[in-house]
């Protein structure tokens, strides 16, 4: 199934970056990924928002990463799955002239988009990369921090995923990502419903095991920064959407949709040991 379910999503998602808006998986869904909040809102912490590209936020988030990931002046930073690139012009913004912002993303149409987005604002430190978060292409330890938001849901092998972020951060570098989890697990029509992992909802994974793969990575300090359901009221449209999918009743549908979370996640690789031996 897994390559079903790449295609759908670059697909979908392909076809958002060409034509606009932010509806994944049906006219009632309001967001790809979450709450109505988008990057912008919720990074804008002396960000000059004006600085940011027309069309780099499709509101496909669900919480930027940005707040949390505390970059500095000339660090480089890596984006899992960019989109339209609005976190890494956010992310530009902290890193200054002097840094660097790669955005990677699977989808060509995205990529496209994203770079006439960095060209149009003549954005020298910030470029996008064609390729899959499970084989990024980025030299290993080259990246002091790496951030994602609401895609590593998107991506069926995580633990590639997290380990392939694990290789490109340097010693000591930062993991920050925002995604969607599960509090308990979900029937297994909803995994097998395709339109749901373009919604964020069928390749969530349980919060402890979404946790355990950044731990298997060789990630330390792995904590939860925050976390808030998904969907907070029973009538938001993504419980229509899975009683459709999934082909069950409304009310089990809501208490499918209660399942799901809202997380930031923040990890650290370990430092750089000094191996050299001391004198006696």
């Amino acid at each position: 199934m897994t390559d079903d379910v790449k295609k759908a999503v670059r697909d979908q998602y392909g076809k958002i970056a060409v034509e606009g808006g932010s509806c994944c998986c049906g006219s009632a869904m309001s967001s790809c990924c979450g709450p109505a909040e988008t990057s912008a809102e919720s990074a804008a912490d002396g960000a000059r928002l004006d600085t940011v590209p027309a069309g780099a936020d499709l509101g496909l988030g669900c919480g930027s990463p940005i707040t949390l990931a505390a970059i500095q002046p000339g660090e480089t930073v890596l984006d899992l799955g960019s989109g339209a690139g609005i976190d890494c012009f956010l992310a530009a913004q902290h890193t200054g002239p002097m840094g660097h912002v790669i955005g990677v993303d699977m989808t060509p149409e995205m990529i496209t988009r994203a770079r006439g987005n960095a060209a149009s604002f003549r954005l020298g430190n910030v470029e996008f990369r064609l390729g899959e978060l499970e084989n990024l292409p980025v030299e290993g330890a080259t990246v002091d921090v790496v951030i994602s938001n609401c895609v590593i849901n998107l991506v069926p092998d995580k633990r590639r995923a997290f380990a392939e972020a694990y290789r490109v951060l340097v010693p000591g570098g930062r993991l920050v990502v925002s995604d969607i989890v599960l509090a308990s697990e979900v029937p297994p029509g909803l995994r097998e419903w395709v339109a749901g992992y373009v919604a964020c909802l069928s390749g969530a994974a349980l919060e402890s095991e979404y946790l355990a793969a950044v731990e298997e990575a060789g990630f330390e300090g792995v904590k939860v920064r925050e976390r808030a359901p998904f969907i907070s009221s029973p009538s938001d449209p993504f419980v229509e959407e899975i009683a459709r999918g999934c082909g069950v009743t409304e009310q089990e549908a809501g208490d499918i949709a209660a399942r799901f979370m809202s997380v930031r996640v923040s990890a650290r690789k370990p430092a750089a040991r000094d191996t050299r031996g001391g004198d006696d």
